[in-house]
């Protein structure tokens, strides 16, 4: 995938709130759009040359109206698009860069645009990050415990073998965390900050955490 430089990153763009769904830089996130208006979001960016969709969070608010949704995202690019039998699509998004939102910008569109800030995470759109302190041996036992408890299951040698960014960075997108806990890992400053997030996490799953345990 061609770098995307800051220059390229538009003030404005298309925003799919979605509980538990997380995107990193340089990571990939499959989707299952079917849903009208986001059918259509999905239009309206193949029309665009960066092809970028913004994925945040919603959080609860009592009492609120339109969905409030958490102030950081990360976008990514279309990068895999296909169309089952039945009208709806299988697209993969490429992680460029986090954001924070500004200001949501009214239009005809079905779906929620929203004016955003790349300022703070231009560290994002450089190389991937390097993990000095990442003790590989320590995190796959942990992870294989993890994974055991889950019920889960993995493609170890592939595991084994993979750059530090690129296997936290899977992990916090797929593993079955909650979405507060998914949301703490999009907004580590760092990837030895998300990689002792997810470590914590994993270990709290491990004691059978309880719901105040969980990272706020």
């Amino acid at each position: 995938m061609a770098m995307i430089k800051a220059a390229d990153l538009p003030d404005l763009i298309p925003v799919f709130p979605l509980p538990g769904a997380l995107l990193l830089p340089r990571a990939r996130l499959p989707l299952h759009i079917f849903e009208p208006r986001y059918l259509a979001m999905l239009t309206d960016c193949m029309k665009t040359e960066q092809r970028l969709i913004g994925m945040v969070q919603p959080r609860e608010v009592p009492g609120a109206g339109a969905p409030r949704l958490h102030a950081i995202g990360c976008a990514g690019r279309l990068t895999g698009f296909s169309e089952t039998e039945d009208g709806r699509y299988m697209i993969t998004l490429s992680g460029v860069s986090r954001f924070r939102l500004r200001e949501e910008v009214q239009g005809f569109q079905p779906y929620r645009r929203w004016a955003v800030d790349w300022a703070p995470f231009a560290r994002d759109l450089g190389a991937a990050e390097t993990d000095p302190g990442f003790d590989r041996d320590g995190f796959l036992d942990l992870l294989a415990r993890y994974f055991q408890s889950q019920g889960l299951s993995s493609d170890w040698g592939s595991l084994k073998e993979a750059e530090a960014e690129l296997l936290v960075n899977s992990l916090s997108i797929l593993c079955p965390f909650e979405p507060a806990d998914k949301q703490a890992l999009l907004e580590a400053p760092s990837l030895p900050t998300r990689r002792e997030t997810l470590v914590t996490l994993m270990e709290i799953a491990l004691r059978g955490g309880t719901e105040g345990e969980r990272l706020q």
